[in-house]
This record gives C-alpha cells, sequence and structure tokens, in this order.
C-alpha cells in the first residue's frame, strides 16, 4: 500500500500539494507546467481528467513534469437505496481505486453521497454506506491504494455527504474492518467540530488519517456555497491551530490546497499558486 510522502528535496514549499481545481479553468498541461515552475512536487487530480485524456497520458503529463500524485477525487455517492444504482455506483467506485492506482496516489477521496427526496432517512443512507465501503474495501487493498472518507459541511448534507463530522466518518472507517479506509481532513468542511481535536486525534492513533487539505471559509456565501472557499487567510479559518492538531496527530503526508473561487479561477495558474504558496508558507508551514 503507498505511504504518505514526508518533505521533499525540490526547492519550493515543503509537503504542498496544489489540488487540479484551485486551478479549474486552466488546461491540465498549463496547470502541471504551473506547479512545476513553482518547484512544488505534487498534485491533486480529479477524474474529469481522468475522463478526458485517460489514465496512461495523465500519468505520463504527471511524470514529465516531474509531479507526482497525492491524491484523486472523487470517488463515492454511494447512498442509493436501490439495488440497480447501487451496483453501478460500486462498479464506478472500482474503476477510480484502479485509476488512483494508475497514476500513483496513495489515496482516493470519498465523497459519500447525500439523501433523495425520495427516501429522506439519513440514517439508513449512513448504513448504506458503511456496507458499501466496506464492499470496496478488499479492492482497495487489493489495488495498494486507501479509502480517505470525507466529512462535508452539514449544509451539504442533503446533497453531497450524510457524513458531517470526522466522528462519523471515522466510525465507519473503523467498522470495516480494512486498514485501507480512513479520512481526510479539509478545513473548509471540518473547521466548525467542537469534537475537532479529538477526532483527529483518534483518526491518527487509528492510522486512519490519510490526507489533509486547506482553503478558508469566505463570507457572503457564494450562490453555489462550495464555491466559498478561499485563499487561506481571507476567511475565518484558524489554520495554524488545525495544522498542529494534525502534527500531534503524527501526519507528514502532502498538505493540499482546495480552492473553489469563480475570482481564483479568473486568475492565471502561475499567479493563483504563487499567493498559495505564500499563504500556505505563512499561515500552514510553520506548524505543519
Amino acid at each position: 500500500m503507498n505511504t504518505p510522502h514526508s518533505s521533499h528535496t525540490s526547492q519550493g514549499a515543503p509537503r504542498l500539494s496544489i489540488n487540479r481545481w484551485t486551478c479549474r479553468s486552466t488546461p491540465i498541461q498549463d496547470f502541471l507546467e504551473a506547479t512545476a515552475a513553482h518547484d512544488l512536487e505534487a498534485v491533486g487530480l480529479w477524474r474529469q481528467d481522468v475522463e478526458e485524456i485517460g489514465v496512461d497520458a495523465l500519468r505520463r503529463w504527471v511524470d514529465d513534469a516531474g509531479l507526482r500524485v497525492s491524491s484523486l477525487c472523487r470517488g463515492g455517492f454511494l447512498t442509493a437505496a436501490d439495488e440497480t444504482t447501487r451496483a453501478a455506483s460500486l462498479d464506478d467506485n472500482r474503476r477510480a481505486i484502479d485509476e488512483t492506482a494508475a497514476l500513483g496516489a496513495p489515496t482516493l477521496v470519498m465523497v459519500v453521497g447525500g439523501i433523495t427526496p425520495e427516501d429522506k432517512d439519513i440514517v439508513a443512507a449512513r448504513a448504506r454506506v458503511a456496507e458499501n465501503i466496506a464492499t470496496l474495501a478488499p479492492h482497495a487493498e487489493q489495488a495498494g491504494v486507501t479509502l480517505s472518507l470525507e466529512p462535508m459541511h452539514p449544509m451539504f448534507a442533503a446533497d453531497r455527504a450524510v457524513l458531517s463530522t470526522l466522528g462519523q466518518a471515522l466510525d465507519i472507517a473503523e467498522s470495516t474492518g480494512s486498514d485501507a479506509v480512513g479520512v481526510i481532513v479539509d478545513t473548509y468542511h471540518v473547521w466548525w467540530d467542537p469534537a475537532l481535536e479529538a477526532s483527529i486525534a483518534r483518526a491518527g492513533a487509528s492510522g486512519r488519517l490519510f490526507s489533509y487539505q486547506v482553503c478558508d471559509w469566505n463570507l457572503p456565501l457564494a450562490a453555489e456555497p462550495l464555491f466559498s472557499r478561499g485563499y487561506m487567510g481571507d476567511g475565518f479559518i484558524d489554520f495554524p491551530s488545525i495544522t498542529r492538531m494534525v502534527k500531534a496527530a503524527g501526519y507528514i503526508g502532502d498538505i493540499e490546497v482546495e480552492i473553489f473561487h469563480e475570482d481564483v479561477w479568473a486568475t492565471p495558474a502561475h499567479e493563483a499558486i504563487g499567493i498559495v504558496t505564500e499563504r500556505y508558507e505563512e499561515l500552514v508551514l510553520p506548524e505543519a
């Protein structure tokens, strides 16, 4: 199984990875070149690029840029009650696991899915997530990758993730009995959680803290709230404190900056990555 990478030998900010969607409007090859030009080592990728380019070609482009892949987003959407949809979702997640392995990424980010208007039983939806993650775990083990369950802010419980806290995600990860299932700490989604410090410590103690993503919580919220993810320092999140929690839990892997914001997408990639690097070095790296 791939393990988290520690600090690297390039001249850029240590452990910093740029998520593809931070520069969503930039063509993928230009994004990779811009990241490499900042002497960074890693990127987080999305399956949309895999679908468009092909996993083998995308891997070559990453390799040619001198980069590696810190994570692939996304698997999940495992809450459907009907068997036909469930089977199709499991098949798609197995493909996502295989793509993660082919890209050399250590982990697949799992956005587990929301509820449907026809079935508002969120407890049952969470139970289906647990069952389906357990079903997928052996395939992940065989592929040598991990599944990082992503709790999301409660405002996304209806349509994206019935897991709202790190504790809920850990409950499911531990219930699988598989070392290949763990969690991702994404500051945008968990900064508000009063149990955050204890849950991060629990994730570290159980060896299930697989990824750390950072961006800020900006106000006012955008019409699409997911697009209110901003540069670190522009919003309300205490990055030094959360980063200290993650470090105390023993995490030494990549720290991935994942921003969804219209203004950031309108900024040239080289400029946006420069701002990200400055904010990372100021607010995150000193405590990492």
